[in-house]
């Protein structure tokens, strides 16, 4: 058995108690497309990139079409490599026919408040435009080396902008806090496993897989008709072998 193998065992071990927890779905056996949540778009840089490996196995696992978008050095609506995004951007949202594009806040959404505010306000119109709600979602916190270390104050604004421009969206957006995962600091490990890389950005497998958990968990609380899929369904797919996850 390959280190990795008995890595996503233990992932789907770590995750069978949030599953025995979830609410079962009606009687009717209401399948996810009824629900409201039918495709989901994934928007954000490099850490969510990473973390939609383990979440394209749970919404495939579910019934709910996924895709990501989420890139390399960017995915972000405001700050550097925005201009360029923004480009293709909208073209990219129409395609994908979402009907829940979640956008990480990535570690290059730099600016003040209010350029923040305005690209995540043009995020949600062109969502919208596309027919679908938009929920953001906080990325993990992160262990900042030269380059970031200018701009923390300026990403330390993002999830007030984010729930600000949820609360004046009309119900176009919703907000989500993804603390309860990653706690308020980097921290390398949980559990006595690795969780986050080395490199004090990036997830490992372990880190995604509990992510994934908690935001199939967040989703069926706001769409009732989906059921999220037990963790051995997905936690065994092959995703913790990417090279994605490197320093881990």
């Amino acid at each position: 058995m390959t280190r990795t193998r008995t890595l996503a065992l233990g992932i789907a071990g770590l995750l069978l108690s949030a599953t025995a927890c979830a609410e079962p779905s009606d009687g009717a056996g209401e399948p996810a497309g009824h629900s409201g949540l039918s495709t989901v778009l994934f928007l954000g840089d490099s850490i969510a990139a990473g973390e939609a490996l383990p979440l394209a196995a749970a919404f495939k696992a579910a019934g709910v079409g996924f895709t990501s978008i989420a890139s390399d050095g960017g995915g972000n609506v405001v700050g550097p490599f925005s201009d360029k995004n923004w480009e293709k951007l909208p073209e990219k949202i129409g395609a994908a026919k979402p009907s829940v594009l979640i956008y990480q806040s990535t570690t290059y959404d730099w600016g003040s408040p209010q350029e923040q505010q305005a690209g995540y306000e043009k995020l949600v119109t062109t969502a919208a435009h596309a027919g679908a709600k938009t929920l953001f979602v906080t990325f993990p916190p992160i262990r900042p080396d030269d380059f970031y270390q200018p701009h923390m104050t300026e990403l330390n604004h993002t999830p007030e902008v984010a729930r600000t421009v949820a609360a004046g969206s009309h119900g176009q957006a919703g907000a989500l806090d993804a603390s309860t995962v990653w706690g308020p600091a980097y921290q390398p490990t949980k559990d006595g496993k690795p969780d986050r890389s080395a490199d004090g950005i990036h997830t490992c497998p372990q880190g995604a897989a509990r992510f994934t958990q908690w935001l199939l968990t967040e989703l069926a609380k706001q769409y009732p008709g989906f059921q999220p899929p037990a963790p051995d369904t997905w936690a065994n797919a092959g995703w913790s072998a990417d090279q994605r996850f490197q320093g881990c």
